[in-house]
């Protein structure tokens, strides 16, 4: 049967889903292994790097996968079945997120992947005063281990100063290139300077994610697509165990007003979350393009719970992220100023031309820093 025959048969096939896209590559870098399997992920599947129902189908040379709607937007990447091998530039590197809005019923977009980068032939881009605390840390609460890392001051081992800790999600998105999969927020470097420029410093530690565990890990309210239902746990761990070891090994100042949580995306779910749920702990939080649409719990939750005083919370999304996303977080807001919520403690920025990605988190890391622990 010739691929064009295949390909509308594979069509028929599929076309029972209400709305639909089917996506076609039938151009590859030369560095493609002969007979490759290829994958999307996306936010559709949790990112997970490569799982066997979204390995794209192989004919006369030509890949295609049909994904069904579940939002009207998706965020989606190829890759060679995990993060260790994703397409890239011609040049090798990180590219954005590809997104595609569902406007019609069926449609076909055609694609091509310029070239692969390959992580195991990536250099570390992480600073001397970044280290792993363990690559197998327990999660007693989930029966899990996962990677620590840790970030200390440039100063750290030449004084006897305790420092404010920042808690951060996705770990393998922060410090280093190597293991980032989207880019890296280069909270390293930033900070860094930052204390060449102000003479702050801050001990940051963050928890790698989970990979398709993440959506599960990252909300306490279960969306019946995605998952969820482990944030709990997650945040319990972070509260009752991760903590109480880094403020024993490590000087820290370890009172709320120089604790925060920060995350983006689900990341920034789950922070808003435990903002909320231990406000004698986590005095400030950084929520960035948070997804609020996982679950419409997370407003009954916030409005039981917004009365609290001494925590500073920093939203931050961008104007091309969606409309019902920039609308949810308004509404988040809004609920927690009309709740109890002291005003004075919410910064809520809205940036134009702003994309869900690692580069808009990136470029607004300081800032988020700076307006949370500003005395």
């Amino acid at each position: 049967m010739k691929f064009s025959n295949l390909y509308f048969f594979f069509l028929l096939i599929s076309s029972t889903f209400y709305a639909q896209v089917t996506f076609v590559i039938d151009h590859f870098p030369e560095n493609t292994p002969k007979n490759a399997s290829i994958y999307i992920s996306g936010d559709f599947e949790n990112w997970t790097g490569g799982q066997e129902k979204y390995k794209l189908k192989s004919i006369d040379n030509t890949y295609l996968i049909t994904i069904p709607k579940t939002t009207k937007t998706i965020r989606f990447k190829f890759t060679q079945g995990n993060w260790d091998i994703v397409e890239s530039d011609k040049n090798g590197n990180n590219i954005n997120d590809r997104n595609y809005t569902f406007k019609k019923k069926n449609d076909t977009v055609k694609l091509n992947i310029q070239n692969w980068s390959n992580s195991s032939l990536k250099k570390s881009t992480a600073s001397k005063n970044v280290a792993v605390i363990a690559e197998d840390f327990y999660i007693p609460q989930l029966n899990r281990k996962r990677k620590i890392w840790l970030y200390l001051p440039p100063d750290y081992h030449t004084s006897q100063k305790k420092y404010p800790v920042i808690y951060m999600h996705d770990g393998q998105n922060l410090f280093d290139e190597k293991t980032s999969f989207s880019g890296e927020w280069q909270v390293d470097e930033t900070l860094n300077k930052l204390f060449e420029e102000k003479g702050l410093g801050f001990i940051v530690i963050g928890i790698n994610n989970g990979g398709d565990k993440r959506m599960n890990e990252y909300s306490p309210w279960k969306n019946s697509k995605y998952g969820g239902g482990e944030g709990d746990a997650y945040i319990n761990f972070i509260t009752k165990d991760l903590k109480p070891y880094v403020d024993k090994k490590y000087r820290t100042l370890s009172n709320k007003e120089n604790t925060a949580i920060i995350g983006s995306s689900m990341g920034g779910l789950i922070s808003h979350y435990a903002g909320l749920k231990y406000p004698k702990i986590y005095g400030k939080v950084g929520v960035f393009s948070p997804s609020f649409w996982f679950s419409r719990s997370s407003f009954d939750y916030t409005k039981k719970h917004s009365q609290i005083n001494n925590t500073k919370i920093y939203f931050l999304i961008g104007d091309q992220e969606g409309k019902n996303v920039v609308k949810d977080m308004e509404k988040m807001t809004r609920l927690m100023k009309n709740n109890g919520f002291p005003f004075n403690n919410i910064s809520e920025k809205i940036i134009p031309n702003g994309q869900h990605n690692e580069a808009l988190w990136r470029d607004h890391f300081k800032e988020a820093v700076l307006w949370l622990f500003k005395k």
